[in-house]
């Protein structure tokens, strides 16, 4: 039996698993200490308790426990790496690269720090969301000190070469940073077998609860130098000041624990179902284009522009079914997807644009709901669309063979 609405957009957020939200709840009423009083056994367990979730995190993404800094989020853990170990490593250079479809935490910090007298590399990607390790490369200049790549595109789903870009990082002797949001819990980390120095995750992209997340800094020598960018306390070793959020944290360290276990099936599971969707929209409609890569991509991402409609109407249309239109972030500002213009979209096909975020909790039945009504809500706004370039037939003028089949 299906429940509406039908939740398809887990890039934005997830619903914390029930085994999780078990985990946690000790923590609010009856583990409730804080985790730096240690002269009582309240604050001795909270302490323990947030020991564990970070050996939960760090097996996650396979470092050391030592190396996993607890922020209220990625995008704290963002700031605290780009901001940070630019100050940290001022002496040395004021050059940074990075791309133009990062998320906003990243352009953000950029662009705080370009009116601090740092200069930014924002580098164009190719038409499938990726950017070119030469590119990169040939960016790199003496003054350069940080690399920061974000692993999957939180819009169009695409994955970033890291492996090849850390190597290169190394090479160069520049710090590498990567925003793991979209990745962490979805793909396979494994930092003892990469080049990364700093990466940033959060907690519920992956089925754990809002406002918690971590900083991986590598202990691995040469150390990585941070500048602390909140002061008041000497918590995670002095680099994030703060009352720990112990019940967050212990949920997000279950979340990581489920997430290690069942990451392999899940993936393919949440594969097959946005296969099926893709197939069964594109059999249904014409004028469909995938954004993005189809073959580094993540499983549960399909972003489309279909061609005719705007996007706004028919989510308006179809209150039963929660997408998105692009970045949750940014949902509130009018302004065009910076991801988007990146890899080229024009006007007609961004404001076409369809988000499916297929996570844990879809189902079969779910997705063959959608298949089955909004090829229906596409045709009836084609038919009155001005963007309609056919006119009244409802079909479209895109042809299948232009665009890429998964």
């Amino acid at each position: 039996m299906i429940s509406f609405p039908i939740y398809l957009d887990n890039h934005s957020t997830t619903k914390v698993d029930p085994i999780v939200l078990e985990a946690m709840l000790p923590y609010f009423t009856e583990h409730y200490g804080n985790a730096s009083s240690k002269s009582h056994e309240l604050g001795w367990k909270a302490e323990a308790a947030v020991t564990y979730a970070r050996k939960l995190a760090a097996r996650l993404v396979n470092c050391e426990p030592r190396d996993i800094i607890f922020t209220s989020g990625a995008t704290e853990s963002v700031n605290l790496a780009i901001k940070g170990t630019a100050e940290a490593n001022f002496s040395k250079g004021s050059h940074i690269i990075t791309t133009k479809i990062e998320h906003e935490a990243v352009l953000d910090s950029c662009r705080n720090l370009e009116k601090r007298g740092f200069t930014v590399t924002y580098l164009d990607v190719e038409e499938n969301g990726i950017v070119s390790v030469e590119k990169i490369a040939k960016a790199i200049s003496p003054q350069t000190i940080l690399v920061s790549v974000m692993w999957v595109n939180n819009e169009i789903g695409t994955i970033q070469p890291i492996n090849e870009i850390s190597k290169l990082c190394r090479q160069k002797k520049v710090l590498f940073h990567t925003d793991a949001t979209q990745a962490a819990g979805k793909l396979k980390i494994d930092l003892s077998k990469l080049n990364v120095d700093l990466l940033s995750f959060s907690s519920h992209k992956m089925y754990g609860p809002k406002g918690v997340g971590a900083l991986y800094k590598s202990g691995r020598i040469p150390r990585v130098r941070i500048v602390p960018q909140t002061d008041g306390g000497a918590q995670e070793k002095g680099l994030r000041a703060g009352t720990l959020n112990v019940p967050g944290i212990v949920g997000f360290g279950k979340a990581c624990e489920i997430a290690d276990t069942v990451l392999v099936n899940e993936s393919a599971r949440v594969k097959l179902l946005r296969d099926k969707l893709y197939s069964g929209l594109s059999s249904a409609l014409d004028g469909i284009k995938i954004n993005g890569d189809m073959k580094n991509r993540i499983p549960g991402n399909l972003n489309v522009s279909i061609e005719g409609i705007d996007a706004d109407s028919l989510m308006v249309s179809m209150k039963e079914i929660a997408v998105s239109t692009g970045s949750a972030c940014s949902s509130e500002d009018v302004k065009p997807s910076h991801v988007l213009s990146a890899i080229g979209l024009n006007k007609e096909l961004m404001r076409s644009v369809i988000r499916f975020g297929i996570g844990r909790f879809n189902t079969e039945e779910e997705i063959d709901y959608v298949i089955s009504k909004l090829p229906e809500k596409v045709k009836k706004l084609r038919q009155i669309s001005p963007l309609n370039k056919q006119g009244s037939n409802g079909n479209s003028q895109f042809k299948k063979g232009d665009y890429a089949e998964i």
